[in-house]
């Protein structure tokens, strides 16, 4: 007789690397697009040209309302969040001037500051966290401010631990300070509230792709108004307007937005952003702090598991790296997938020092890496109660097959 139980459809697990799936709406606006528009905003005065631009225009706007900016064209469109971050920190550091990061900061920061600072053109201060939680203690960067220091680039939500920082007192010291604010909110954006004027924030890079449900390829560089007088521009071109000119133009957002605009995917960006407005940032919040109450208390009876990051619900986000004893990171994930359909990433998280505050990031043995990283599982806003159950059953089931075979030997 053929088995009547059919395997539990693929469930993704993976929303920090890029959020799945997306609102229908957001399909919908990117096939009208490609079948009903088509043309390239500011290279030509015929309708559908202008149609693109008001396409992108109204996705300005509600980007603006969702975040509390003061003008809808200080939101510059970007390939990611990494490229916003690269924009902020090439194009406001000089030589001689001094940064500040975090230990639990990702690559997207780490690796421009480092490149920056590799031939001295710049000097920087990686500010710990606490092993335990992964939070900063904002006094910290206090301290580690100079009279040099042009930067201070933080993480809102760590894509390892989900730790979430106070990036509301961080955004006062530096204002205090007068030191520019650079807020990573890859991991925030969408999940919690953020009010660009409230919290001081001078520069914000968002992804379009995660939190606000958009296509990848698409992301956000909020520009304080006034301090994109201190920002170079990394890249230069054509823009559609003032094209008597061989100079980029000082006007926003043109100043720092050359070549045809991905108009395709931000009119998908759109409705990805349309949809969390309606929906409310509060309410997503709210449903996501019920699926991290239904994991923590679940996994914290599960003999053999342990996660990442702080345990009080207020201070992270649905991000959770997890080990279980017995089991590398990659073995865990493949598992996960091979035996439960669960889909969730292995590895470092492109956050090397994140992992080794935690301790996850263990050195290499003859020449072999040993114990590199957790495997994550990181929820959105369509995940389901039932869903995390889900994955907390099949946890505990390989736990407890780790367990027994621990005991025989």
């Amino acid at each position: 007789m053929m088995n009547s139980e059919l395997p539990e459809p693929r469930l993704y697990v993976d929303n920090a690397a890029t959020s799945f799936p997306k609102p229908p709406r957001v399909l919908q606006a990117m096939v009208n697009y490609a079948q009903a528009i088509g043309a390239s905003a500011g290279r030509g005065a015929y309708a559908e040209a202008r149609e693109s631009g008001r396409v992108i225009g109204a996705c300005r706007e509600r980007i603006n309302k969702l975040f509390h900016g003061e003008d809808a064209n200080h939101f510059i469109f970007t390939l990611n969040c990494s490229d916003g971050l690269n924009m902020v920190i090439h194009g406001l550091l000089r030589p001689g001037d001094h940064a500040i990061s975090t230990a639990i900061d990702h690559n997207s920061v780490l690796r421009p500051l480092n490149e920056l600072a590799s031939d001295g053109r710049i000097t920087r201060s990686i500010v710990k966290v606490d092993a335990e939680t992964g939070l900063v203690d904002p006094q910290d960067i206090r301290r580690a401010i100079t009279a040099q220091t042009r930067l201070i680039v933080v993480a809102h939500a760590s894509n390892v631990s989900g730790s979430l920082q106070d990036i509301r007192e961080i955004g006062r010291i530096a204002r205090e300070a007068g030191v520019a604010f650079l807020v990573d909110a890859a991991q925030s954006a969408g999940h919690v509230p953020i009010d660009v004027q409230r919290d001081g924030i001078d520069f914000l890079a968002v992804p379009g792709h995660k939190g606000l449900l958009g296509p990848l390829g698409t992301g956000v560089l909020y520009i304080r108004p006034g301090i994109e007088k201190k920002l170079r521009t990394v890249r230069q071109g054509g823009t559609g307007s003032v094209s008597e000119s061989d100079f980029q133009p000082e006007f926003m957002p043109d100043r720092f937005e050359p070549g045809s605009h991905n108009a395709i995917g931000i009119a998908g960006l759109s409705e990805g952003v349309a949809w969390v407005l309606e929906q409310t940032v509060a309410k997503l919040r709210a449903h996501e702090e019920s699926l991290c109450a239904a994991f923590m208390d679940a996994a914290a009876g599960i003999e053999g598991l342990t996660f990442l990051g702080p345990r009080q619900i207020a201070q992270r986000v649905g991000v959770y790296s997890v080990r279980v004893n017995g089991w590398e990171p990659l073995a865990l994930a493949a598992e996960l997938e091979h035996e439960f359909n669960i889909l969730t990433r292995p590895g470092l998280h492109c956050a090397p020092l994140a992992h080794r505050t935690f301790g996850t990031h263990l050195p290499a043995v003859a020449g072999k890496p040993t114990s590199v990283g957790t495997t994550r599982l990181s929820f959105g806003p369509f995940l389901t109660r039932p869903e995390i159950n889900r994955c907390v059953a099949a946890l505990e089931t390989i736990a407890a097959r780790a367990g027994k075979l621990a005991h025989s030997v």
